[in-house]
C-alpha cells in the first residue's frame, strides 16, 4: 500500500482550499437566508423539515427547541392548535385538516392572523422532487422595516464571527483523513445545490455582490425579470440590465450600503418582458470583525400589488370623508325645503290662489322639487338614502334597462348586453340599480361621441382574500358587473375625481356632476365596490362588484298598500321633531288627517311624554336629533310600550344602523298625501 499523501502535499491543500470554498458560499447563503424579514421552511416529500430561517421562529411564535432537521410538521400544527392559533375545541379536526392540505403539496396564498394581532401572509410553493417552500410575511410590521433590517445586520456580524470559529474547527477535522474530506465535499456539494434551489423558488431577486460591486452570486429571478445567465454571475453588470437612468438613481444606496449601513428603498425597473415593475431593494453589508465591509446582501420584491391596494384605499378614504360632509348637509337642506315645499301646497290649496297658482306657486314648487331631487342625488352619494332593498336577478334588472334604452341609442352606436345563463341574485334596490346602470351607459354614450359600441356584462365571481385587499370588501360571492366604452377615454386626475360630488367633465348646462356620484353611492350603500379602467383614447370601464345572495332566499316581498285606503283614524299623536318650521308644517299635515298633536322638541321631551301620557295611539318623529337620544331610540321604547300601533319615523337623510327598525321611514320633504299612506302601517 501506498504511503498517506503528505499534508505538504500541493494537490492537498488546493483540495482543502475547495472544500473551504463551498463552507463558506453555504454559510453565506444561510446567513442572507436569515436577514430575510420573511420566515420560511422547505419541507421534504414526508412532511419533515429540511431548512428555515431565524424569522420563521420569531413570526410563528415556536420555541427553538422544536426546530430541526426532520423535525415533523404535524408537531407544529399540534402546538399551534393546543395554543388556540386555531381556535377552540377539539384540536384533533384542527390539526387532521391541515395535514390533509399540506399532503397536498397544491401552492397557497392566504392571510392568517394570530390571537396576539399579527397579520401574516402565508404563501407556498412546491419544489418539485425535493419538497414545499413557504414564506410567511408579516404585513402588520412594515413601518419598522428599517429598525429590524438593523436588528438583522447585528445579528448577521455575530453570526459571521460564530460560523467563522466553527469553519475553524471543521477545518482541522477535515486535515485527519482525505476520506473524511471527500465525504465533507461531497455533501456541501448537495447543501450548496439545496440552498439554490431553494433561493430560486423564493419569489424574489436574490443576490450577493462585494465591495467592487462585483456578482457572486444571483438567483433565477433575475433570469426571469432581465434574461440574464445566472450560472456567470461575474459577467453581470448592474448598470447594464437596469439601465444608465435607473442605476444613477439608486447608486447613492448601493455607496451607503458599501459603507457599512443597511438600507431599503423603492423605485421602479423596466423588465425583459416589457412591463414596469415597482419593487422594493433592501442592502445589508457584509462587514467582517475589524469593521470593513467585504460585500453585501441584496433582496429585491415586486410591490406592485401592495401600492395599487394604498392607492385605492386613500381613494376610498377620500370618497368617504367627503360622503360625510355630504349627508350632513343634506340633512338641513332637506330640512328646508320641507317646510318650503309644504307651505307653498298648503297655500295653493287655498280659496282664492288660482290666479296666482300658475305665474308664482306652481314654478316656486317645481323649484323646491328639482331642490329635493338634487339633495336626493347627495343622499345617494353618500350612502344614507333610505332604500327597500329585495333579492332580484340582475339579469333581469339588466334586460330591463336593455328595453328602456335601446331605442333611444342613435343608430351610428350599438349597445351590446350580455346576461349570464344562470341566475344572479343580489339584494338591493332594483330602482337604483336600474338608474345606475342607466348612468353608466348614457356616460359612456357621451364618452364615444354616439359612435362605436357600448359593452354591458354580468356575471359570478369569487374574490380570493388577496383580491378583497385590493377592493377593500370581505371575501367571497360576488355578482360583477361591467359597462365598457370605446370612447375618448379618462386621465388619471379624470379618473380619481371622478365619483365626487359636482365634478364632470361635460360643458356648463350639460350635467350635473352627480350621475357617478349616485353610482358610487348606490354601490356602497349594497355593501359592494367599484372600480375604473381608463386611458385617453382607449376607453373606459367602469366594474361593479355587488356580493351574491344565494337564489333560494328570494322571498315573496308583498306591501301593505290598500289602494283606496281612507283617512288615518283619530287619535293623539306624538310629534317629535327639532326643527320648529318641519314641526309646524307636520302638525298641520295630521291636524288636517284628523290627528290631536302633542309636540317634542327632542328625544329626551319624547321618552318623559312617552311615560307621562297614556292615549298616545301615534308616533311621528325625526331619526337624527340633538340631546344623544335620536328617533330610533325613542321609536323602540314606544314599540316596547306596545300600545301605540302605529310609528312612522321621517329624516332629511337615514344616518347608518346596524339594527333598522320594521316601521316607515318618510324622506324629507314628502306632502301629506305621502305621510297619510306611511300611516296606513302598523307598527310590528
Amino acid at each position: 500500500m501506498s504511503s498517506p499523501r503528505s499534508t505538504k502535499d500541493p494537490m492537498f491543500h488546493a483540495s482543502n482550499s475547495s472544500t473551504a470554498t463551498l463552507i463558506q458560499r453555504l454559510d453565506s447563503l444561510q446567513a442572507g437566508l436569515n436577514l430575510i424579514d420573511q420566515g420560511f421552511t422547505l419541507i421534504d416529500e414526508e412532511l419533515r423539515i429540511v431548512a428555515w430561517n431565524q424569522p420563521f421562529l420569531d413570526l410563528l411564535g415556536f420555541p427553538a427547541s422544536m426546530l430541526y432537521v426532520g423535525a415533523t410538521f404535524e408537531s407544529f400544527m399540534r402546538f399551534n392548535a393546543e395554543r388556540g392559533e386555531y381556535g377552540h375545541g377539539d384540536v384533533e379536526p384542527l390539526i387532521r385538516a391541515r395535514m390533509d392540505m399540506a399532503r397536498s403539496f397544491m401552492p397557497h396564498d392566504f392571510v392568517r392572523i394570530r390571537p396576539n394581532g399579527k397579520v401574516l401572509r402565508v404563501y407556498g410553493v412546491p419544489v418539485p422532487g425535493h419538497g414545499f417552500v413557504t414564506l410567511y410575511s408579516d404585513i402588520t410590521e412594515q413601518q419598522r422595516q428599517q429598525r429590524l433590517i438593523q436588528d438583522q445586520t447585528m445579528s448577521l456580524e455575530a453570526r459571521v464571527r460564530e460560523r467563522t470559529q466553527e469553519l475553524s474547527e471543521i477545518n482541522q477535522e477535515l486535515l485527519q483523513t482525505l476520506e473524511e474530506k471527500d465525504a465533507m465535499s461531497r455533501s456541501l456539494h448537495q447543501s450548496e445545490a439545496r440552498m439554490r434551489l431553494i433561493t430560486d423558488s423564493i419569489p424574489a431577486l436574490i443576490a450577493y455582490f462585494d465591495k467592487n460591486r462585483n456578482y457572486h452570486y444571483v438567483n433565477r429571478g433575475y433570469q426571469e425579470w432581465f434574461g440574464l445567465d445566472t450560472t456567470r454571475p461575474e459577467h453581470i453588470s448592474a448598470k447594464e440590465f437596469l439601465g444608465n437612468a435607473t442605476y444613477t438613481q439608486i447608486k447613492p444606496n448601493i455607496g451607503k450600503a458599501l459603507a457599512g449601513s443597511a438600507t431599503t428603498f423603492e423605485y421602479d425597473i423596466n423588465a425583459i418582458d416589457g412591463t414596469t415593475k415597482a419593487v422594493r431593494t433592501t442592502l445589508i453589508p457584509e462587514v467582517e470583525s475589524d469593521g470593513s465591509v467585504v460585500g453585501c446582501f441584496e433582496l429585491t420584491f415586486d410591490i406592485g400589488d401592495e401600492r395599487r391596494s394604498h392607492k385605492v384605499l386613500a381613494q376610498a378614504q377620500k370618497m368617504e370623508a367627503v360622503g360625510q360632509l355630504t349627508g350632513g348637509l343634506a340633512h338641513d337642506f332637506n330640512n328646508i325645503l320641507a317646510v318650503i315645499l309644504g307651505n307653498l301646497t298648503a297655500l295653493s290649496e287655498q280659496k282664492g290662489m288660482e290666479p296666482l297658482f300658475d305665474e308664482y306657486l306652481a314654478p316656486a314648487m317645481d323649484a323646491a322639487r328639482r331642490g329635493s331631487e338634487l339633495i336626493s342625488g347627495l343622499l345617494s352619494f353618500s350612502r344614507k338614502q333610505p332604500i327597500e332593498p329585495e333579492v332580484v336577478d340582475v339579469n333581469t334588472q339588466l334586460r330591463h334597462v336593455e328595453r328602456l334604452v335601446s331605442r333611444t341609442m342613435p343608430s351610428s352606436l350599438s349597445l351590446e348586453i350580455k346576461t349570464s345563463s344562470t341566475p344572479l341574485m343580489v339584494r338591493m334596490n332594483p330602482n337604483q340599480f336600474q338608474n345606475a346602470i342607466l348612468n353608466l351607459i348614457l356616460n359612456a354614450r357621451d364618452a364615444s361621441d354616439s359612435k362605436g359600441r357600448i359593452l354591458a356584462d354580468c356575471q359570478d365571481h369569487v374574490l380570493t382574500a388577496a383580491q378583497a385587499q385590493q377592493w377593500h370588501v370581505p371575501a367571497g360571492n360576488y355578482v360583477r358587473v361591467r359597462v365598457r366604452d370605446f370612447g375618448c377615454g379618462m386621465d388619471e386626475t379624470t379618473r380619481s375625481r371622478a365619483f365626487e360630488p359636482f365634478y364632470t367633465t361635460k360643458p356648463v348646462g350639460q350635467g350635473s356632476g352627480l350621475g357617478l356620484s349616485m353610482v358610487y353611492g348606490f354601490v356602497r350603500q349594497t355593501a359592494g365596490a367599484i372600480d375604473i379602467e381608463s386611458a385617453l383614447g382607449q376607453g373606459t370601464c367602469f366594474s361593479m362588484l355587488l356580493p351574491a345572495q344565494e337564489a333560494a332566499s328570494v322571498r315573496a316581498q308583498a306591501l301593505d298598500n290598500p289602494a283606496n285606503a281612507g283617512a288615518a283614524t283619530q287619535g293623539l299623536c306624538l310629534l317629535v321633531e327639532d326643527d320648529s318650521g318641519v314641526r309646524q308644517l307636520v302638525r298641520r299635515h295630521l291636524l288636517e288627517l284628523g290627528y290631536s298633536v302633542i309636540e317634542a322638541e327632542n328625544g329626551v321631551e319624547a321618552q318623559d311624554m312617552l311615560l307621562r301620557v297614556p292615549d298616545i295611539g301615534v308616533l311621528v318623529s325625526d331619526i337624527v336629533m340633538p340631546g344623544g337620544i335620536d328617533g330610533r331610540e325613542v321609536a323602540r321604547q314606544a314599540m316596547e310600550r306596545g300600545d301605540i300601533p302605529k310609528i312612522v319615523l321621517m329624516s332629511g337623510y337615514a344616518p347608518e344602523t346596524t339594527t333598522p327598525l320594521p316601521v316607515p321611514l318618510l324622506s324629507k320633504p314628502f306632502t301629506k298625501a305621502e305621510l297619510a299612506a306611511a300611516l296606513q302601517h302598523p307598527a310590528h
